[in-house]
C-alpha cells in the first residue's frame, strides 16, 4: 500500500505539465499543509476522516481562511480520486469529504478605467504599452498574452488565437477580434518583433516568452499614484465596461471565453457579432 508521500509524488508528477503554473502550486501547497498534520511515511489506508476534518479545523483556527481551506479541500479530494483511477489498491473512500467551512467573500477590487489610463502612460516600453492595451481590449488572462505567438495573429482578418490551459490537459484555443483601437498598436508591435522570434511580448532580456512579472504592475501602479491592481483585475475592468455599455451577456461570455454564463455573471454581476461589443471600450486618451 502506497504512503501518504508516494501518493502525493505521483499525483504532483501527473499534474505539472497539465495545470497552469498557479494551480500547480495551490495543489503542492494543500499537501504541504496536510504534512504538518499527518506524517507523509504513513499509509493511504490509515487515513481518516476524521483525522482530517481536525486537520482543516486546526488551519481554520490557526488563522487560515475558509476559502483557503474549502480550495485545498478541493485540491484534495481531485488528488485522491486520481488515487483511486491509477494507484492499484488505493482505497475507494475519500477521507477529504468533509464538510466545507463557511466562506467571506470580498469583492474583487476593479480600479476605474481613468487609473488603466494613468498606469497605462507609465509604461516603460512601447511593447508594454502594446502589452497593456491587449489585456484590456482582449480581456485576456496573464499567462495568454506571455505565450503569444506572431502565427496567433491574423492581422488580414483582424483576431487573435488565445490559448488558456485553465482545465487539466491540452491548451484550448479561441480566435477573439482585435478591436479597431488595439488594432493599429498590435500591427505596429508585430512588425517591431517579426524578426527576433516565434514570440509577439518577449522579454526584452532573454527573447524568451515572460513566465510571470510579479513586480512589473504593482511598480506602474506606484509610478503612476493609484491602487495597485493587478493584470486579472484588467480583464475583471473590461468585463465591467462592456457591463456598463449594455452588451449582451452572451457576447461578454464569448469575449472572456467562460465555459458557462453563471460565471460570466459572476464576473460583473456568435465571434463576429462580438466585434462590434468589444469595440464599446473606450480608445485611449489622446
Amino acid at each position: 500500500m502506497a504512503s501518504l508521500l508516494e501518493w502525493a509524488n505521483a499525483y504532483l508528477d501527473f499534474c505539472k505539465s497539465r495545470f497552469i503554473h498557479n494551480t500547480y502550486q495551490e495543489k503542492v501547497k494543500a499537501f504541504k499543509f496536510l504534512f504538518r498534520s499527518v506524517s507523509p511515511q504513513s499509509s493511504v489506508a490509515d487515513l481518516s476522516q476524521g483525522q482530517i476534518l481536525l486537520h482543516f479545523s486546526a488551519l481554520v483556527n490557526g488563522g487560515r481562511s475558509g476559502n483557503a481551506v474549502n480550495q485545498d479541500r478541493k485540491n484534495l479530494i481531485a488528488a485522491w480520486n486520481w488515487g483511486c483511477r491509477y494507484l492499484q489498491g488505493f482505497p475507494k473512500e475519500n477521507p477529504f469529504l468533509t464538510e466545507r467551512f463557511p466562506e467571506v467573500r470580498c469583492p474583487r477590487y476593479v480600479p476605474p478605467l481613468s487609473d488603466f489610463w494613468l498606469v497605462l502612460d507609465k509604461a516603460e516600453s512601447e511593447q508594454d504599452r502594446v502589452l497593456l492595451l491587449s489585456y484590456l481590449y482582449l480581456a485576456a488572462r496573464r499567462t495568454e498574452l506571455f505565450r503569444l505567438q506572431l502565427d496567433d495573429v491574423d492581422l488580414s482578418r483582424q483576431r487573435v488565437r488565445l490559448s488558456t490551459r485553465k482545465r487539466a490537459g491540452a491548451l484550448e484555443y479561441d480566435w477573439l477580434p482585435v478591436a479597431e483601437a488595439l488594432l493599429p498598436e498590435l500591427t505596429a508591435q508585430v512588425e517591431r518583433v517579426s524578426d527576433s522570434g516565434p514570440w509577439v511580448f518577449p522579454n526584452p532580456r532573454t527573447g524568451t516568452a515572460y513566465f510571470e512579472r510579479a513586480p512589473w504592475m504593482p511598480r506602474l501602479c506606484g509610478l503612476a499614484g493609484v491602487r495597485p491592481f493587478g493584470l486579472h483585475a484588467i480583464r475583471h475592468l473590461t468585463a465591467s465596461i462592456l457591463a456598463q455599455q449594455n452588451v449582451p451577456l452572451v457576447q461578454i461570455q464569448q469575449i472572456l471565453r467562460h465555459k458557462r454564463l453563471t460565471t460570466t455573471e459572476r464576473y460583473i454581476r456568435s465571434l463576429g457579432d462580438c466585434r462590434e461589443a468589444v469595440s464599446a471600450i473606450p480608445r485611449p486618451p489622446a
